[in-house]
């Protein structure tokens, strides 16, 4: 029998934790050890001992400068309830690799539910670039349709411009002395 698909946290959440740092989709150490119900502490402290899995591509340390900008914006918050300690930024693939050092099932289940979020986002920013290209498409047809339209207005205002020829009748000739 299969095993039911039960996601412990609604994706929208998860989605709403991931952030654009360093034009990498990242997540923050201590919103991932909410998730976990880990202290962040004893996350940190788990990525240290384990340094060698988590290279630059996998897991960064937000600077100084990046975590005033995200203070002030208030995407994360103050930088006394953080600790004193700048946040680790966690690309998908470090996420992934979180759950090799955190072997509980609870984390292996969290780590599914998080990944099927970065898919999802995935997905959006491609529908979203199909998008852009249908719409810069149209607006490429919209010019052409202008330019057509300037070129038929030319030809009615040289239409207009030139005078009128007597015409010859057509048909029998009517003298007019009598």
């Amino acid at each position: 029998m299969p095993k039911e698909d039960i996601s412990l946290i609604p994706t929208e959440m998860i989605l709403n934790k991931i952030f654009l740092l360093r034009e990498e989709k990242v997540m923050l150490d201590f919103q991932l050890a909410e998730f976990y119900n880990i202290e962040n502490r004893a996350l940190k402290q788990a990525v240290r001992r384990n340094l060698d899995l988590f290279p630059d591509d996998f897991m960064f340390i937000l600077s100084e400068i990046e975590v005033e900008i995200m203070v002030s914006q208030n995407v994360i918050p103050s930088r006394q309830s953080l600790g004193g300690a700048n946040p680790f930024a966690f690309t998908e693939t470090g996420v992934a690799m979180l759950s090799s050092i955190l072997k509980s099932k609870k984390a292996r289940e969290i780590n599914i539910s998080i990944m099927r979020a970065f898919v999802a986002l995935r997905k959006m920013v491609l529908s979203n670039a199909e998008l852009r290209l249908e719409v810069e498409k149209i607006k490429k047809e919209v010019d052409n349709q202008d330019k057509n339209i300037e070129v038929i207005f030319r030809y009615f205002d040289e239409l207009l411009e030139q005078k009128a020829e007597p015409r010859k009748q057509i048909g029998y000739k009517v003298s007019k002395e009598k």
